[in-house]
């Protein structure tokens, strides 16, 4: 069965007109001393059956701590990980600034066969990347949602979801 996630990339433009995009640093201690290619856009798992943009919103709400800004989201599309997972990326313009990041947590036995067994954080950190940094910063297999939105960026009406406002 394939596994299938859906998340959000939000973007900005600075005063200079740079193109920015808010990405999260996976939590846990695999991720923990890592930076490149160890950040993601907030996402997480759903059903077939369910909406891709109902399950990105409110994966989007528990890896940040605060709902999504209410926008009009386009589709990016649909992509293949190197693990076989589909994720389904939307793509919003928003000026996003929670006060802090409170992620969900997983439960992991840490160090593997020690029999502890600690709760981490699904998200450790978050923040806006110039899209050059982010191509550094993101995990490979995401690198493809940023060239859909370089893609659709500045498009008009190709919305194909709207967020509650």
């Amino acid at each position: 069965m394939t596994v299938r996630s859906a998340g959000i990339l939000l973007y900005r433009r600075t005063p200079e007109l740079q193109l920015e995009v808010w990405i999260a640093h996976m939590g846990g201690p695999f991720w923990a001393r890592k930076d490149t290619h160890a950040w993601s856009i907030p996402k997480g798992e759903y059903l077939e059956a369910e909406d891709p943009l109902v399950a990105a919103l409110r994966e989007f709400a528990e890896e940040m701590g605060t709902p999504a800004p209410p926008a009009d989201y386009l589709q990016l599309g649909t992509f293949r990980q190197p693990s076989g997972k589909l994720i389904t990326a939307f793509a919003a313009e928003a000026d996003f600034q929670p006060e802090q990041i409170v992620s969900n947590t997983f439960s992991l036995e840490w160090p593997k066969g020690s029999g502890v067994v600690q709760d981490y954080p699904e998200i450790d950190a978050a923040r806006w990347f110039p899209e050059s940094e982010a191509r550094i910063k993101l995990v490979k297999g995401q690198l493809p949602i940023l060239d859909a939105l370089g893609e659709h960026i500045g498009e008009q009406g190709t919305a194909r979801g709207t967020a509650p406002k």
